[in-house]
């Protein structure tokens, strides 16, 4: 619900606050004394256009500030963390500036915002009826989905909207795959082509760094075996070989320790380096002996090195490259083979999730039908009773050449305000008041359903009186009960029954015109409907007229 309504430099208002009860709101005062334009300064939370001209007088710029309580509208919240904003306490709030000069702000939770950020939250929560285009049982879209939620199809248009999102993800798959599959077709030539090129020769990962350290130790054959003949002569065999020369040294430190026991660790280590300077010698030694100068293999290693360098260098820069080259096209190939299988499955869902949405959306159709049907007999059985006695009301829905995700028609709300004369959109009908009070007809009917928490009514009150008034305040008391109302009103029959009246009152002064706004109780609201009823307000029968209608 709104909670609260803060308008500062607004036209003639310079500084109003107004607490807004839940059910029924009344705003009333003497003509001009700026009823609708409180009711502009909210349209702007809307998404209205702003213009610098709605700034007062004098000051440098307009602010028009709305607190919610959304505490049990959780798609709020989700809008709200979706669009980066946090929700402190169940409360929203959204703030537009206007100003005189330079650029216009607005804000969310305090924190900056697009105005058509602002504009759809607020339009989320409010639904103002009067001249104003935002109206959202103006828009087709909403319309179709009260007319959903009325003729209890909900549940069907939900199917049909994801049974259609499903058969457009698979379309768009096949066609991918269908494109994906052309080009690989296309290419399939060559992709045999590289895949034989690769695998002729079977190589192994690795095989590029054995074979040059094999091609490495042929080519220098004669130095290895030269160079580790003479380590394993000075190391290991020769007379006064590093070994021999350890091992006495070895001996004399044993000598030693047994007179200083504080030496045993070098000895240890000694006896480690002996061993290790020995296993080196012979290990060399062997090596020396096991070296083998092979032309033919060298050349054979050359010739295979050749090969893989130049596939490196195609397909590369690494031999692990070149074989992954190798996997990705088996696979592309892989998967023309089993194209015709795939294909033809995925031919299949889509077959089947057409049929599926036809069907729902043939049952959806049938709900709508039935509907609008309901719908538009009880709206033409309330227009008279608003004053609207020549007025007919009808629900178009007009069938599309194909399903989509709304369904398999378009729904528009039609009327026609006299007689002779062919229905139209609700958007084209001139009068506010009088689109006001089919807007009035409409939310009696869908009030259970209608997911917008606040509506705003103005000029609904314009050219009726008598039965018709009465009959307009008993609607606007019934839409309350589940709704919070605010009605800008001449009317005492409305008035009167509202939880919270504020009256709204012109100023003027030295500095200029400025408006107030009062929330009546007792006898100041007393006073105010024996006001509007047209009589004396200080007159004791119109007092008495006035408690009469307050129950008072």
């Amino acid at each position: 619900m709104l909670v609260e309504l803060r308008i500062r430099d607004y036209a003639v208002v310079e500084d109003l606050k107004l607490e807004l009860s839940d059910g029924l709101n009344a705003l009333t005062g003497e003509t001009g004394a700026g009823k609708s334009i409180i009711v502009g300064a909210l349209s702007l939370l809307l998404g209205e256009r702003a213009s610098s001209g709605v700034v007062r007088k004098g000051a440098d710029r307009a602010t028009v500030e709305a607190v919610f309580d959304v505490s049990d509208r959780p798609e709020i919240e989700a809008e709200l963390v979706e669009s980066g904003f946090r929700l402190e306490d169940g409360l929203m709030i959204l703030r537009r500036e206007v100003a005189a000069e330079g650029r216009n702000r607005a804000w969310v939770n305090g924190s900056p915002a697009t105005a058509g950020v602002v504009g759809s939250l607020g339009s989320a929560l409010v639904d103002l009826h009067g001249q104003h285009e935002h109206q959202t049982l103006l828009r087709p879209r909403d319309q179709r989905a009260l007319l959903d939620a009325f003729a209890g199809a909900e549940d069907s248009a939900a199917k049909v909207s994801a049974l259609y999102g499903t058969r457009q993800a698979l379309t768009r798959e096949l066609d991918d795959r269908e494109e994906r599959l052309r080009e690989i077709e296309t290419r399939s030539d060559f992709l045999r082509f590289q895949l034989a090129e690769i695998d002729e020769p079977s190589l192994q990962p690795g095989e590029d760094s054995e074979l040059e350290g094999e091609a490495g130790r042929h080519e220098h054959a004669e130095d290895l075996a030269r160079g580790a003949g003479s380590i394993y002569e000075t190391l290991y065999a020769a007379d006064d070989s590093v070994a021999d020369r350890i091992a006495a040294m070895l001996k004399l430190l044993e000598q030693l320790a047994s007179f200083d026991p504080g030496l045993q660790a070098q000895v240890s280590e000694l006896q480690d380096a002996a061993h290790a300077v020995s296993d080196v010698g012979r290990h060399v030694g062997d090596y020396a002996q096991g070296i083998d100068h092979d032309p033919r293999r060298l050349a054979e290693v050359r010739a295979r090195l050749d090969v893989i360098f130049r596939l490196k260098r195609k397909y590369g820069p690494e031999l692990a490259d070149v074989l992954a080259t190798a996997h990705g096209v088996r696979t592309e190939l892989a998967e023309l083979g089993d194209s015709d299988h795939d294909l033809e499955l995925l031919r299949q869902r889509i077959e089947a999730t057409e049929k599926e949405l036809a069907q729902e959306a043939a049952r959806l159709s049938a709900l709508r039908q039935k509907g609008a049907t309901q719908l538009a007999a009880f709206v033409c059985e309330t227009l008279p009773e608003l004053g609207l006695v020549s007025a007919t009301f009808e629900v178009a829905l007009r069938a599309h050449g194909e399903t989509g995700s709304g369904g398999a028609e378009s729904v528009e709300f039609l009327v026609s305000m006299n007689v002779g004369f062919d229905a139209m959109p609700l958007a084209r009908i001139a009068s506010g008041g009088e689109l006001s009070r089919v807007m009035l007809a409409l939310k009696s009917i869908l009030a259970e359903v209608d997911r917008v928490p606040v509506l705003v009514f103005d000029e609904i009150d314009a050219g009726i009186g008598g039965v018709v008034a009465s009959a307009v305040a008993k609607k606007l008391a019934n839409i309350a009960e589940r709704h919070q109302v605010f009605v800008v009103t001449h009317l005492a029959q409305v008035a009167s029954r509202a939880r919270g009246h504020l009256l709204v009152e012109k100023a003027q002064d030295l500095l200029g015109t400025t408006a107030a706004v009062t929330l009546l109780e007792g006898e100041a609201r007393v006073h105010e409907i024996a006001r509007m009823l047209g009589g004396d307000p200080e007159s004791a029968t119109s007092r008495e007229h006035a408690r009469e209608l307050l129950g008072i």
